[in-house]
């Protein structure tokens, strides 16, 4: 694997290990370009106190941090600072201007909630549903996000031809605004919800463009020989191969 765009750090709450250890091991394992993309706070009205994001406090050490390491490793590695956002309608721009005061250098969407409510939770809510669907293809069709991370988080459990028409909608949208969307090593390498097969056969028939997406939340996350070729495996059943890297 040659890029990954999706790390976590401490900050989150619910990663571990320290920069330097992730950076040690995407060198050893042939990683050559590495973007950290913690939980960015949302330093707005719409502040989610949910125990997963660094604080607006933590922000400056975040990037100051990494810039460091950035430079100490330049000759090892290709290191790149963003942060996962969560794109909340009428809030963005009051997050965009926040983070401009950093060295970010791109932005990748992870929807995790809608209408405060996290995706998961919302198995049988068909007008959740299509919100979250709808703000995600908003959020991309700003030209903010290098991608969409983990577009088939949602469980959903209601009408089947629901999920096949809003996917449908979300995935068509990404194809013609030509934004990738991530699959998720984590989900896969942990049996979670995600990736939900649905949804790919969805993406594969729309000609979405696909990147692989680590998610890693501990070093060990980034030691791949096991679980990447079965993630291309699977993504060559279906007929799609995956982009090795974006632009930012």
């Amino acid at each position: 694997m040659k890029a990954n765009y999706h790390t976590h750090t401490w900050r989150c709450n619910h990663a571990a290990g320290t920069e330097r250890e992730y950076i040690e091991r995407a060198i050893e394992s042939g990683i050559e370009i590495l973007g950290f993309s913690d939980h960015t706070p949302n330093p707005c009205s719409w502040n989610i106190n949910d125990g997963i994001r660094m604080t607006p406090e933590q922000t400056e050490g975040y990037f100051a941090v990494l810039s460091s390491l950035k430079k100490e490793y330049e000759k090892d590695i290709e290191l790149h600072i963003g942060v996962e956002v969560e794109y909340i309608p009428g809030e963005f721009g009051k997050l965009t201007e926040f983070l401009h005061q950093y060295p970010c250098e791109y932005l990748i969407m992870g929807q995790h909630y809608v209408d405060g409510v996290y995706v998961r939770f919302i198995p049988e809510n068909e007008a959740a549903f299509r919100n979250h669907v709808s703000q995600m293809l908003e959020g991309i069709a700003t030209g903010e996000f290098i991608y969409l991370a983990h577009p088939d988080l949602i469980v959903w459990n209601g009408w089947e031809d629901l999920y096949a028409q809003e996917m449908t909608r979300l995935c068509r949208g990404a194809a013609a605004l030509g934004v990738p969307i991530e699959f998720n090593l984590l989900g896969y390498r942990n049996n979670r919800n995600y990736p939900d097969r649905r949804f790919w056969r969805i993406a594969a028939r729309e000609g979405c463009p696909v990147i692989m997406g680590v998610d890693a939340h501990v070093p060990e996350d980034l030691e791949l020989s096991q679980v990447e070729p079965l993630a291309r495996e699977y993504l060559k059943e279906l007929g799609i191969t995956p982009m090795e890297t974006v632009k930012l």
